[in-house]
């Protein structure tokens, strides 16, 4: 069987690991890269760079990677679906719903392949997290909170902290939890002089009835990634810088100190760090969206789940901007 032919658009800073990552694809030829602006990281190598989507499509590619700036992901999206053209879109799936509407039906329609780059789904730490809850490790799941705080990232133009970094913790939230929201309620502050928000507090509630909550800025200078699923058994800690994933079990000891014992709730018990086959999310992302083209696979980011995950942003910039729980 020959290679799928695959194309890039968007040579930013994101493109040049695309660029990398279909490279080194197993059944996948990168053919053609696009971006008006050039080729600033070098990453064509020997490719003619392309100025417009047209003259991607014209290269006879079978699916592409739109990593262009987030306004303009509908108009990229449409023109490739148009064309009969897999792709997967960066995340956030669109500037808007409605926008990111029209994108998931487009490709739904057509019966091709959309995904949408939710990356940290492929992290391996929340990927075996994944499969524990699946397998009931935990019991009854009751909480699921993660903090998402680093430096402000250079590389952002337009949009706030909302939809560039909480759209991960509300796609790996729903995803955990295999359910949706039902009702957000937020908080967001502006510090850094932009337009945008560049803090939020959010509090979710989904369909399972799991309570979530989200601390999420670039005003830290700590980088922090981390993902808490409390449950009936105990908890586990997903850390997605370092890949990490430990377990804290209810412990089952009774103790003498008389002030500790009166608490009638669990008590800590041991503490286990698994050891993690830790691979490239961006390979693996990469690996699923190639996999669901072949038909082999579906384990991508669905388009209706990055409309979902944008519906939820939303929501909480909405509930941020009256004070309000918003319901879903």
């Amino acid at each position: 069987m020959a290679n799928l032919r695959a194309g890039l658009i968007g040579l930013g800073m994101m493109g040049r690991h695309h660029a990398r990552v279909i490279r080194e694809l197993e059944g996948v030829d990168l053919v053609a890269v696009a971006d008006s602006f050039g080729d600033p990281h070098n990453v064509a190598s020997g490719l003619e760079v392309c100025s417009s989507v047209e003259q991607l499509i014209e290269q006879g590619i079978d699916m592409a990677v739109a990593a262009v700036p987030t306004v303009l992901h509908e108009e990229v999206a449409l023109q490739l679906a148009e064309a009969g053209v897999h792709c997967l879109v960066e995340k956030p799936i669109a500037n808007d719903s409605e926008s990111g509407r029209r994108i998931a039906e487009a490709f739904d329609s057509r019966g091709l392949i959309g995904a949408v780059g939710h990356i940290e789904r492929f992290n391996p730490s929340l990927q075996s997290l994944r499969e524990r809850l699946g397998n009931g490790d935990l019991g009854e799941v009751y909480q699921i909170s993660t903090r998402r705080q680093g430096p402000f990232p250079s590389r952002i133009a337009d949009v706030g902290v909302v939809k560039d970094l909480a759209t991960h913790d509300i796609d790996l939230t729903a995803w955990l939890a295999q359910s949706n929201f039902v009702n957000v309620v937020a908080h967001t502050t502006s510090r850094s002089g932009r337009e945008h928000e560049d803090m939020v507090t959010a509090i979710g509630h989904l369909k399972s009835g799991v309570v979530t909550n989200h601390i999420v800025n670039w005003l830290s200078p700590m980088k922090e990634r981390t993902t808490v699923v409390l449950g009936e058994r105990g908890a586990y800690i997903a850390d997605t810088i370092s890949a990490d994933l430990t377990f804290i079990e209810n412990g089952t000891f009774q103790t003498d100190w008389d002030s500790v014992a009166a608490f009638r709730g669990v008590s800590e018990g041991s503490s286990t760090r698994f050891a993690l086959a830790k691979r490239e999310p961006l390979k693996m992302e990469h690996e699923a969206f190639r996999d669901a083209v072949l038909g082999k696979s579906m384990n991508i980011v669905t388009m209706a789940e990055g409309l979902e995950t944008l519906r939820v942003a939303e929501a909480v910039l909405e509930s941020a901007g009256t004070g309000s729980v918003i319901s879903l």
